[in-house]
């Protein structure tokens, strides 16, 4: 498959052309198998040896056209326009199978003219964690990057401590952020601006090009898009740490995973960023914030659209936000969109946001496991159906607070009259998620060359929903003195 350079090439004023700088001792420790042949990578990019000498070498297909992109952003809501790809490059697009467009990026790269006197490394504790999340996301229907192939090496890189330096190829629609808008915008720089919408048009949003208003088109998509990006988050305890413009993709998918977390007991306001001393972006703020970053996107757009067009785009999120959110929820219930549109059923939406509300209450009120709680809710449903509810119950503190919802919920599940199934729960309610305890151990191992408990961790997040049996520890939340760890953006 032929490697592209659209954006290279079309938009070379707002790049920097750079080649990949070989880490010591390069070596591919995973491909994603998976996604490289949903993708059709396999006969661009078909074995380890492959990969490496098409990054490294001379003749190399993924470095000769590669290209660090300049942007700024609002870094905790201070606008920054010294930003730009540090360490990472566009190697170039990729036209998949199904006809979509892909960016392959290389992450970790060596120093670019944004590296502002850096290193433009990534180390290998940041690479796992990015490539775990992306994967783990994914399989939980969350729209992210995702990672290609992980590159380990053994070349010192220096952070609070010495590390391994190490690579990873990721993929994305594309790598183009509010911060780039941003950028050309508050630079006075609009013909450079105009080519960016002009590009974004012709490749990534051609439907909102055909609008009547194809400006207002395209801020209302990726408000949209990013409503329900955050939503998803929202209902699956997913706290992103960072959520700087320069953080934020176009196409509402996660992106530039830094010291992120899955929530461990249900604390609505956790913090995962250790430098986020002020919870600037704590979980229970990600809407918000979400609704912030759009509006200094918004400015970028001050020059194509009136003041009331930019508001109407605006006003998009919230409902979005809630409708999606409400969506997510009602299906971990078991009240999915098949039941709750079947002609049988007689439930309304009000007792359902009741039923959804109350359940997040009592665990934020006895600081219980967020995942641990609707899982067991899943495993407990047959009993629960059928009015057998101290089981369940039993693991809650506030056991008679959550009789009562228990019963609330036994009422509903039959005034639905559609049939739901313990599985419609079992497959909206991971076993498995990613916690920052057992990704820890994961990295201290492969930091001393043993990648098992990585693998074992992938594997488990890619099928979140299945029992694994054999790896039910990966499962088990942390004691109480490894829960909420808070991490530094440093990677």
């Amino acid at each position: 498959m032929p490697l592209q350079h659209l954006y290279a090439s079309e938009l070379s004023a707002l790049c920097t052309k750079v080649q990949p700088f070989p880490v010591a001792s390069p070596e591919v420790t995973t491909i994603n198998h998976a996604l490289r042949s949903e993708l059709g990578l396999e006969g661009l990019l078909p074995n380890e040896h492959a990969i490496l000498q098409a990054l490294f070498s001379p003749e190399g297909t993924l470095q000769e056209n590669s290209v660090a992109q300049k942007y700024g952003g609002h870094q905790f809501g201070h606008w920054n326009p010294q930003l730009g790809d540090g360490r990472g490059l566009l190697l170039g697009e990729i036209s998949t199978p199904q006809g979509e467009l892909i960016d392959l990026h290389l992450k970790g790269a060596g120093p670019t003219p944004y590296s502002r006197h850096a290193d433009g490394r990534a180390v290998l504790r940041s690479t796992i964690r990015e490539y775990l999340a992306s994967e783990a996301l994914h399989s939980l229907n969350i729209p992210t990057s995702r990672a290609l192939a992980l590159i380990n090496s053994n070349e010192p890189v220096m952070r609070e401590s010495l590390e391994r330096g190490a690579m990873l190829i990721r993929t994305c629609p594309s790598h183009i952020r509010f911060g780039h808008f941003e950028y050309f915008y508050h630079a006075n720089e609009h013909e450079k601006l105009d080519e960016l919408f002009s590009f974004c048009f012709a490749h990534h949003f051609t439907q909102e090009a055909k609008s009547e208003n194809p400006y207002l088109a395209l801020l209302t998509s990726i408000c949209v898009s990013t409503a329900k990006m955050i939503a998803k988050w929202q209902a699956y305890g997913f706290n992103h740490g960072v959520m700087n413009t320069d953080n934020m993709s176009i196409h509402g998918i996660t992106f530039d995973f830094g010291p992120y977390a899955f929530l461990d007991d249900f604390v609505p306001n956790y913090i995962c960023n250790s430098s986020d001393h002020g919870g600037r972006y704590a979980f229970n703020q990600q809407p918000s914030i979400g609704l912030w970053n759009l509006n200094a996107l918004a400015h970028a757009f001050s020059n194509k659209l009136n003041v009331d067009e930019i508001k109407q785009a605006l006003a998009t999120f919230e409902p979005q936000f809630l409708s999606a959110y409400k969506t997510e929820m009602f299906a971990r219930f078991g009240f999915t969109e098949a039941v709750l549109t079947a002609p049988e059923n007689t439930t309304d939406e009000d007792s359902l946001i009741s039923l959804s509300n109350r359940f997040i209450q009592l665990l934020s009120e006895e600081s219980a496991d967020y995942h641990g709680s609707f899982r067991r809710l899943s495993e407990s449903f047959n009993d629960i159906k059928k009015g057998n509810i101290d089981g369940f119950c039993d693991t809650f503190l506030q056991l008679n607070e959550m009789r009562d919802w228990s019963k609330q919920y036994t009422t509903l599940i039959e005034s639905c009259q559609a049939n739901i199934t313990q599985q419609d729960l079992l497959g909206r309610n991971p076993k498995f998620v990613l916690r920052n305890h057992h990704m820890q151990d994961a990295i201290e191992k492969a930091e001393n060359g043993d990648f098992s408990t990585f693998n074992d961790l992938l594997k488990v997040v890619t099928r979140p929903f299945d029992e694994h049996s054999d790896l039910h520890a990966l499962s088990l939340a942390p004691e109480d003195s490894d829960k909420g760890i808070a991490l530094s953006c440093s990677s």
